[in-house]
């Protein structure tokens, strides 16, 4: 009960009207400049976006079965839902409740067609944004007489600058996975499991009152050589793999990733932890590489910046080798998803990083990876906001521990 009141104390706060009237604004303001008349969204996150209601994700098929379906005009936002809770969720919102379809069945497309019709009237010669068409609805053609456009290009743009309750809701996000993290981190002991510890973070987190956990926690034993360890065609470590249920032994080094979600947004934890013991002064040297790049990276993080300045000042502190497993990122967005535009250092190319430029309201997530194989090695995350004049961290509770202790 303490822990929860200090951190109660300390959390952001979100205005969630403002914040969805803010959204709605901004997802309408982008349909008028695509000259789009429409959007239907079945991505979870994007209907989220246009009508605060965040979809329970029990697991895949659950989700994808049990679809929220969002539509939007200029002058209307329907919502159908499944569960109980839509009004209650919605309630206060510029957001008509329907009710619940079930786009993904053939049985149900009548309903679907009824539904777009009410809201958007005649769909025939219309540009409508979609994010996902089932195998029902195109089997049933209800789009045949529209012009589909990719919602991407409509919320692309708008999910992409967080508002300050955006900013809000990730940040209070991170600070309940930070304060979770730590009960986890003390019951990171010779014999326990990958399972006891997940199971130790988890009920840290709903009791310091945890929307829900948003990225399966990993706690992931690290191969102290790449050939101890899985292959991986770019020939580089394996991470994540998430495979068994490991029992954790002295001077295992294991790499920790997992994230809370807050009103829909997802928060990002990366630390490296040590099993028994302190670090070596070899292990030390990783995490003083890695701390020397992020912070590189900080110095470089501001408005006008391109996303290639970050990546070659990253690189150029590392001696001049990209600090990064290749098949991930230097840094990756979060919001509404917890991987996300903008990200570094990713097979979209170098021009694609010196042609994107950060504005206020972005946020990355650092995640440089220093590997010294036969030492293993240090791979931590940081969440960064671009303000007017910099940026801003939104995590380092509590430090590094074990390494800056």
């Amino acid at each position: 009960m303490l822990l929860a009141m200090i951190v109660a104390a300390e959390l952001p706060t979100c205005e969630v009207k403002r914040m969805c009237a803010d959204r709605l604004a901004r997802l309408r303001s982008g349909l008028d400049e695509q000259q789009v008349d429409a959007a239907v969204l079945l991505h979870g996150p994007n209907v989220t976006y246009a009508t605060g209601f965040v979809p329970e994700a029990v697991d895949a098929s659950h989700a994808t079965y049990q679809r929220a379906l969002a539509i939007v005009t200029e002058d209307r936002v329907r919502l159908h839902a499944h569960g109980r809770d839509a009004h209650e969720k919605t309630d206060g919102l510029d957001c008509e409740i329907g009710a619940p379809l079930w786009p993904e069945l053939d049985d149900d497309t009548r309903a679907v067609r009824s539904a777009l019709q009410e809201v958007a009237g005649d769909l025939a010669g219309r540009r409508i944004a979609v994010d996902s068409v089932t195998g029902a609805m195109e089997r049933a053609g209800l789009y045949d007489d529209a012009q589909l456009v990719d919602a991407n290009r409509v919320l692309g743009p708008a999910r992409l600058i967080k508002t300050t309750d955006e900013v809000a809701c990730i940040e209070r996000s991170q600070f309940l996975t930070e304060w979770a993290m730590e009960p986890a981190r003390e019951a990171c002991v010779v014999g326990a499991t990958r399972r006891d510890v997940a199971g130790v973070f988890l009920e840290a987190l709903r009791g310091l009152g945890g929307d829900h956990n948003e990225i399966d926690p990993i706690f992931q034993p690290m191969p102290r050589s790449q050939r101890d360890g899985p292959y991986t065609a770019s020939g580089s470590v394996a991470f994540p793999t998430g495979v068994g249920n490991p029992r954790y032994q002295a001077g295992d080094l294991v790499w920790v990733d997992s994230g809370h979600g807050c009103g829909g947004y997802a928060s990002d934890y990366g630390r490296t932890w040590i099993v028994g013991r302190e670090p070596s002064a070899a292990e030390r040297s990783c995490f003083d590489r890695w701390l020397t790049i992020t912070r590189a990276c900080y110095d470089a993080i501001r408005p006008g910046v391109t996303l290639g300045d970050v990546a070659r000042r990253a690189v150029a502190a590392n001696g001049g080798t990209r600090p990064w497993l290749p098949y991930f990122y230097l840094a990756h967005g979060v919001g509404l998803e917890s991987a996300e535009m903008p990200m570094i250092g990713t097979d979209l190319g170098e021009e694609f990083d010196d042609n994107f430029v950060l504005a206020p309201g972005m946020i990355l997530v650092l995640e440089p990876v220093v590997w010294d194989d036969g030492v293993a090695g240090y791979r931590a995350e940081e969440i960064v906001v671009v303000t007017d004049d910099g940026n801003r961290i939104l995590s380092s509770f509590p430090g590094y521990a074990p390494f800056d202790s």
